[in-house]
């Protein structure tokens, strides 16, 4: 995204730009001889009270861009602007009243949650340490939070173990919604889950968004999910962003060869339509070595001769649909 577009939206709470994670290839001296290019030069932004969907295939880079942002792991380079703040130049103590307003989801709700606690500890456990409420209370605020969630005030003293998969997520959203967050990384909370149970999971986080104005990176690679909650979607392959744009504009016209190989792999529930697969040939490269010029060229139908050694700059199609392809560099 360019900056001046950025800048004209005041109501933008997460800026990411030039976002980089890499990870180091070291010897068995200690001696670095590569790095692991996770999240290699993405950039976008968020408006308050929306989510961002951003999907792509298993190892894209997509969770490590979450947790980046978050400094869950720390940047190689770029600038996280949260609420006008630049996320890694704060210091302990300021990251630390930081985390309130940050929060994370995680995928697998059974590991995320501590087995030894139980589950009014594990939801007002962090609401305690940060001194949200007065001690008092704490026993309401965790019974209110909880009933928000669709569980039971008599849950606070069962563990985790004793819980189904959807349960255990609705602990998880507790958990991250009981700091009064404004923004929260939903890092494929559903993928765990039953198709039923997904679509109770999705139906809780929007209502929950709803009532208490929140944004929300959700990271999939459900892409019928992804439509369902995203106001816009970031496509990613191999650590970089190739495509963005509105919901309704990515599901509509998908420009970027890959994002259209994605879209046509969505099962249709009608087995009289029958719609055109596009098969990728190859393999996903390493990002320890990406390739030349276009990263996605070597798996490309439509792959020129300048795909090869040129990179791609973003161009703008229109409405903010964005776009990283020759094939429309006109």
């Amino acid at each position: 995204m360019s900056e001046n577009r950025q800048s004209v939206d005041n109501d933008i709470l997460l800026e990411v730009r030039n976002l980089k994670k890499y990870f180091p290839i070291k010897t068995a001296l200690g001696t670095q001889k590569g790095a692991v290019k996770a999240v290699d030069d993405v950039s976008f932004s968020i408006k308050k009270g929306t989510t961002m969907g951003l999907v792509g295939e298993s190892g894209c880079g997509k969770s490590t861009t979450g947790r980046t942002i978050l400094r869950l792991l720390e940047k190689t380079d770029g600038e996280v602007i949260f609420n006008g703040q630049d996320v890694n130049k704060l210091s302990k103590k300021e990251l630390r009243a930081l985390r309130t307003k940050m929060q994370i989801i995680f995928q697998d709700p059974y590991s995320s949650l501590s087995p030894r606690l139980p589950v009014g500890e594990i939801i007002g456990e962090a609401v305690r340490e940060h001194g949200l409420v007065p001690k008092d209370q704490l026993d309401d605020y965790v019974t209110k939070i909880m009933l928000s969630c669709g569980l039971q005030p008599y849950h606070k003293d069962r563990y985790p173990h004793e819980f189904s998969g959807g349960q255990r997520q609705r602990i998880c959203i507790a958990r991250a919604i009981a700091l009064n967050p404004d923004f929260i990384v939903c890092d494929e909370p559903v993928s765990a889950l039953d198709v039923s149970i997904q679509a109770q999971v999705i139906n809780l986080l929007k209502d929950l968004q709803d009532e208490r104005d929140l944004t929300y990176l959700f990271i999939s690679h459900d892409l019928s999910v992804v439509e369902h909650i995203s106001d816009v979607v970031g496509v990613m392959y191999l650590g970089g962003l190739v495509e963005v744009g509105t919901t309704e504009d990515i599901f509509a016209n998908p420009l970027h060869p890959y994002t259209k190989a994605l879209f046509s792999a969505i099962p249709m529930p009608d087995p009289e339509v029958k719609t055109d697969r596009i098969i990728l040939e190859g393999s996903i490269p390493s990002p320890a070595n990406p390739p030349s010029g276009c990263k996605f060229h070597t798996r490309c139908a439509q792959c020129m001769e300048r795909c090869k050694t040129e990179v791609p700059k973003e161009i703008d199609m229109g409405n903010g649909h964005m776009v990283k392809c020759h094939l429309y560099d006109k």
